[in-house]
């Protein structure tokens, strides 16, 4: 079952916040649609609907298209994590889900596992092992999980993101 005192952190998917800049950051902002290395039809900011059409978009386009993908890989970390998370580990573990997809993150014995147990440090260095693609070592996938990790271990601009949510009371 997931933890309700997560839900606030859906509000924190804004342009500039973590995982929306970290998406930006690491697929980069392609306007003509193209194959990714295992070869899903891709544009914009690794965005792969079904509804990608043959034609250029817009970067105000790319932006309304991320947002939208990154609250529905959210709802995937939101729905089965089972522990309450800071701002920070959210962020990292939608960026991730973002790139490997919902049901791998909520079927991972790797990230998913150790989080719902509570081992949140476990879980992030989990995300280090998903660096191949088509079965091959991809050095940029080992960059990004690099990246990931620190994120989720609240090591990302030198500071700790906030444990409880904004108005909390304490």
């Amino acid at each position: 079952m997931a933890n309700p005192l997560n839900k606030w952190l859906l509000s924190t998917l804004v342009a500039g916040s973590l995982a929306f800049t970290g998406a930006q950051l690491w697929e980069g902002e392609k306007n003509y649609p193209y194959r990714d290395i295992v070869g899903v039809l891709t544009v914009c900011y690794g965005y792969t609907g079904a509804n990608i059409e043959q034609r250029r978009y817009g970067s105000g386009e790319c932006n309304s298209l991320l947002a939208e993908e990154l609250l529905i890989h959210a709802r995937y970390v939101l729905r089965c994590t089972k522990v309450p998370l800071k701002e920070h580990q959210f962020h990292a573990f939608t960026l991730f889900t973002y790139n490997v997809g919902g049901n791998a993150f909520c079927s991972s014995n790797t990230v998913l596992v150790p989080l719902n147990r509570g081992d949140y440090e476990l879980a992030c260095k989990g995300m280090l092992k998903w660096v191949y693609a088509n079965k091959k070592y991809v050095q940029g996938l080992a960059n990004r999980r690099k990246y990931e990790y620190e994120m989720g271990m609240g090591w990302m601009n030198g500071k700790q993101s906030p444990d409880l949510p904004p108005n909390s009371g304490n």
